[in-house]
C-alpha cells in the first residue's frame, strides 16, 4: 500500500459534497486537501482510524468525476463506500440541496456517522430553529437529525463536527486545518504547530536565499558602474513606454469607464479598473511618478464606486481608503494646485457616504466636513473654477442630508440653499452640462422635501416637478445614460407618492407605475447592480401600497413578494447596509396591510414584528431620521390593529407622545395623518379635531387618511383652495416612454465614478 492510500479497503481519502452553487469552495477545499504535506513527523503515527499518510489524495468530487455518469445514484453510492471520510460543505445553498442530504443519508447508513465533517462557508448551524428569517440555515437535515436502525431520520438532534471557514470564525486557513486534523485524527493543536514550525524552516531558508542574492547583487552593482552609459539609454526608452502606457491607463480610467458606466457595465468597469491596478502593481517603487500615483488613487476610487453599486459597502470603503492614502499624500505636496485638492475632497465625500449608508451618520458628517475644508482656501475665488464651485455645491448638498436625517432642519435648510445657489450659478456659466443641471434639480428636491416636512405641500409639489421636468428631458437628451436615467425614475416616484398624498391617486399610479416599469428596464441591463434591484423593490412597495388602497389588493400581493425577495438577498449579501435594511422593513409593514386586509391577523402580526426588529437597530443610529421613525409609527398602528384592546391603547398612546416629542418636523402631515389615526382609535375624537383641521388646510388626502375618517364619521371635503394653488392644468411630467443617472432615494447620497457623491431625492 503507498503512503498516500486511504488504507483500510477505501479508494478515496474523502467525499465532497456540496452544492454546485458553492463550487468555488468545492475548488479551493479539493485543491488545498490534495496539495497538503502531512508533516514529516506526523507520518506513520497510528490513530484510531490506522496510521497518519503523507498526503491526503485522492479527494472525491461527485459533479466533477460524475459528469458522464449514466446511473448517478449507482456512482455516487460506490463512491460513498469507497471514501473513508464524507466532508459537506455548508451553506444555505447546500441546505436547500436534495443530493447533499441524500448523499449524508447515505453515508450514515454505512455506519461512518463519525467520519463526517463539516465546512461551514455560509449561514448558521440550526437557523431553521429559530423564527428569525434573516438567518439562513446551512446544515441539511440528515447532518441536524440522528437515523434510526433502519436508516430512516429521527427527531434526536445530532451534533455534526463542524470547521468554520467564515471571517471572523476559523476563518480558511484554519478550518482547513481542523479539517485535517479530523481525518488524520490528530489533534488540532499538535497539526498548528507543526505548521508553524514548518513555516519557521521555510523563512530560515529565504532568508539564506535573501543573504546570498545580496552579495551576488553587491557584485552585480560593481558591474553596472561599467554599463552606466547602456543603462541610462535603456532608462530613457523604459520611461517613453511608460509615458504610453500612463496614456492609455488614463483612457481607460478616464473616457472608456465613463462610457462603461452610463451603460451600466459594472462587470466591463470592475475588469478595466483591475487592469489599471495590475499595471501599478507592476511599476518599480522607485519608478512610480506622480502622474502614476494619481491614476493609481483614481483607479482605488472608481474600484470602491463598483463595489458602491454592487452592494459591497465594506469592500467598497476599503477601496476608498486606499485611494485616501495616496490622494492625500499628493494633496499635501501641492497645495495651489486645484486638481488634487479637488481629488483628496472627492474621495473624503466617497468615505462618508460609505458611513451615510451604514448608518453612521457622525462619521458621515466628519467626512464630508473635512473634504469640505479641504478647499476652504479655494472659496475665495471658487467663481473663477468651477470645479471647486460644484464639489463645494455638491457637499454642502450631502451635509445638508446629514443634518436633515440628525433632525436639525433649520441647519439643512441653510445648507440646502448654499447648494442651491452653487448650482444656479453653475448652470448659468454653462448650460450645457449635463450634471450641474442635474444638480440644480436636486436642489429643487430637496426644498422640496423641506415644505413637505413643513406641511407645504403645494411648494412641495411644484418643486419636485421643477426636478423632474429638468430630470426628464436629461433622459431624453441621452436615453442610454442609465444613471442619469435612474435619477429620472426616481424622481417621477417621488412626485406621484406626493401627489397621491394630494389626493390624486390617478396620477400617483401612473407615475409610480412608469418608475417601477423603468427600474424593471435598468434591472435587466445590469442585474448585478444593487442600486438598480432595491429602486426596484422600493418603488414596487409604494406603488403596492397605492393599488391596495385603490382595490387592486391581488396585484399589490404580487409586487410585495417580489420586493421582499430582492431585498432578502440584498440585505443577506451585505447586512451592514441600512438602506437595505429599511427597505426591507417597509416591504414588510406593506405586507402586513396586505394581510389585514385579507382578514389574516395573526400573519399580519408577525410581518410587523418582523419588520420592527429590522427597524429598532436603525433608530438606535439614527433616532431623528423622518422616514425611519414614520416607519415605526406606522407599525405600531398596524400592530394596535392584530393586538388586544388594552396592548392596542398602549401602542395608540406611544404613536401620538412620540409625535408630539418630535423636536422639528411637527406639521409634517404624514405624522399628524398618524396621529389622527392614533386618536381616533382612543376614542379620542376631540383631540384629533384640530389635527384633522390642519390637514384639511395643507390639502393633505392620503386614501388611508379618508378611508379612516370615513369609517369614523367625520367629513373631510376636498379642499378646493387647496387646489387653486396648484399649477395651472396640473403637473406636466416628462415622456413616460423614456426608459429611465444614479440618484439614490431617501437620506443616501447619489454615487457615481465620474462626480462627487451628492445628496438623495425621497423624502
Amino acid at each position: 500500500m503507498s503512503e498516500s492510500s486511504p488504507g483500510s479497503g477505501f479508494v478515496y481519502r474523502a467525499f465532497i459534497s456540496y452544492s454546485h452553487r458553492d463550487k468555488a469552495w468545492a475548488d479551493w477545499l479539493h485543491k488545498a486537501l490534495e496539495a497538503y504535506r502531512v508533516p514529516s513527523r506526523l507520518v506513520g503515527t497510528h490513530t484510531a482510524h490506522g496510521s497518519v499518510p503523507r498526503r491526503l489524495n485522492p479527494i472525491f468530487r461527485d459533479r466533477d468525476e460524475l459528469a458522464s455518469a449514466h446511473d448517478l445514484g449507482c456512482k455516487v453510492n460506490a463512491a460513498l463506500a469507497q471514501s473513508a471520510n464524507l466532508i459537506v460543505i455548508c451553506s444555505p445553498h447546500s441546505a436547500a440541496s436534495r443530493w447533499v442530504n441524500e448523499e449524508v443519508l447515505a453515508f450514515k447508513r454505512l455506519g461512518r456517522t463519525e467520519r463526517i465533517f463539516c465546512v461551514i462557508v455560509d449561514g448558521e448551524p440550526n437557523a431553521a430553529d429559530k423564527a428569525d428569517a434573516e438567518i439562513a440555515e446551512c446544515f441539511v437535515p440528515a447532518l441536524r437529525f440522528q437515523i434510526d436502525a433502519h436508516g430512516q431520520p429521527t427527531a434526536e438532534r445530532a451534533e455534526p463536527i463542524a470547521a468554520d471557514a467564515r471571517p471572523g470564525k476559523d476563518g480558511k486557513a484554519d478550518a482547513k486545518l481542523k479539517l485535517i486534523a479530523g481525518m488524520l485524527d490528530v489533534g488540532f493543536d499538535a497539526l498548528k504547530q507543526r505548521e508553524q514550525h514548518r513555516k519557521l524552516q521555510r523563512m530560515a531558508v529565504v532568508t539564506g536565499l535573501a543573504v546570498t542574492v545580496m552579495a551576488i547583487t553587491a557584485v552585480l552593482a560593481a558591474f553596472a558602474l561599467v554599463s552606466r552609459r547602456e543603462a541610462l539609454i535603456a532608462q530613457q526608452a523604459a520611461e517613453r513606454r511608460q509615458k504610453q502606457a500612463e496614456g492609455l491607463v488614463n483612457f481607460m480610467l478616464g473616457d472608456l469607464n465613463d462610457k462603461l458606466e452610463q451603460v451600466s457595465r459594472l462587470d466591463i468597469m470592475q475588469g478595466v479598473d483591475d487592469k489599471a491596478m495590475a499595471y501599478f502593481k507592476s511599476l518599480p517603487t522607485a519608478d512610480v511618478t506622480e502622474e502614476a500615483l494619481a491614476q493609481r488613487a483614481k483607479a482605488l476610487e472608481k474600484i470602491g464606486t463598483v463595489r458602491m453599486d454592487q452592494g459591497q459597502l465594506p469592500g467598497a470603503l476599503a477601496a476608498y481608503r486606499a485611494s485616501i492614502q495616496v490622494s492625500s499624500q499628493l494633496a499635501a505636496a501641492a497645495p495651489l494646485d486645484v486638481t488634487r485638492q479637488v481629488a483628496y475632497s472627492r474621495t473624503l465625500a466617497y468615505i462618508g457616504m460609505t458611513y451615510w449608508k451604514q448608518g453612521d451618520l457622525a462619521a458621515a458628517q466628519h467626512e464630508f466636513e473635512s473634504a469640505q475644508q479641504v478647499l476652504r482656501h479655494f472659496q475665495g475665488h471658487a467663481h473663477a473654477d468651477p470645479r471647486v464651485l460644484s464639489q463645494l455645491e455638491y457637499l454642502s448638498n450631502n451635509i445638508g442630508h446629514v443634518l436633515e436625517a440628525r433632525g436639525q432642519l433649520a441647519s439643512a435648510a441653510k445648507a440646502y440653499r448654499s447648494a442651491l445657489d452653487s448650482s444656479e450659478k453653475l448652470v448659468a456659466a454653462q448650460p450645457q452640462n449635463t450634471d450641474w443641471k442635474s444638480e440644480l434639480g436636486g436642489a429643487h428636491n430637496n426644498l422640496g422635501k423641506l415644505a413637505l416636512i413643513d406641511g407645504d405641500l403645494a411648494t412641495a409639489i411644484a418643486q419636485y416637478a421643477a426636478d423632474e421636468k429638468i430630470e426628464s428631458a436629461l433622459s431624453a437628451g441621452n436615453p442610454r445614460d442609465n444613471y442619469q436615467n435612474e435619477t429620472t425614475l426616481t424622481v417621477r416616484a417621488i412626485l406621484g407618492r406626493t401627489l397621491a398624498l394630494a389626493g390624486d391617486d390617478q396620477a400617483g399610479l401612473r407615475h409610480l407605475g412608469q418608475a417601477v416599469q423603468m427600474a424593471e428596464k435598468l434591472v435587466q441591463v445590469d442585474p448585478a447592480n444593487a442600486g438598480f434591484q432595491d429602486d426596484l423593490a422600493l418603488y414596487s412597495i409604494q406603488l403596492a401600497r397605492l393599488q391596495r388602497l385603490n382595490g387592486g389588493l391581488a396585484a399589490a400581493k404580487k409586487l410585495t413578494a417580489r420586493s421582499l425577495a430582492l431585498l432578502t438577498v440584498l440585505v443577506r449579501k451585505d447586512p451592514t447596509n441600512g438602506y437595505f435594511q429599511s427597505d426591507a422593513a417597509s416591504a414588510r409593514l406593506e405586507q402586513a396591510a396586505e394581510s389585514l386586509a385579507d382578514g389574516r391577523s395573526h400573519a399580519a402580526n408577525v410581518q410587523v414584528q418582523a419588520a420592527l426588529r429590522s427597524l429598532e437597530p436603525l433608530l438606535a443610529k439614527q433616532p431623528d431620521d423622518r422616514g425611519l421613525l414614520l416607519a415605526r409609527l406606522e407599525a405600531q398602528l398596524l400592530l394596535a390593529r392584530t393586538s388586544s384592546v388594552h396592548v392596542a391603547a398602549v401602542l395608540r398612546d406611544t404613536v401620538v407622545k412620540a409625535a408630539q416629542a418630535q423636536r422639528s418636523g411637527r406639521n409634517d402631515p404624514r405624522l399628524l395623518a398618524l396621529q389622527v389615526e392614533a386618536l381616533l382609535g382612543l376614542e379620542r375624537e376631540p383631540d384629533a379635531r384640530p389635527l384633522i383641521a390642519q390637514l384639511w388646510e395643507t390639502g393633505y388626502r392620503d386614501a388611508a387618511l379618508v378611508a379612516t375618517l370615513q369609517r369614523h364619521g367625520i367629513p373631510y371635503p376636498v379642499n378646493t383652495s387647496f387646489l387653486a394653488r396648484l399649477p395651472p392644468g396640473g403637473i406636466a411630467v416628462g415622456d413616460p416612454r423614456v426608459t429611465t443617472r444614479r440618484r439614490n432615494r431617501d437620506t443616501f447620497p447619489r454615487t457615481t465614478a465620474h462626480v462627487p457623491p451628492t445628496g438623495d431625492r425621497h423624502e
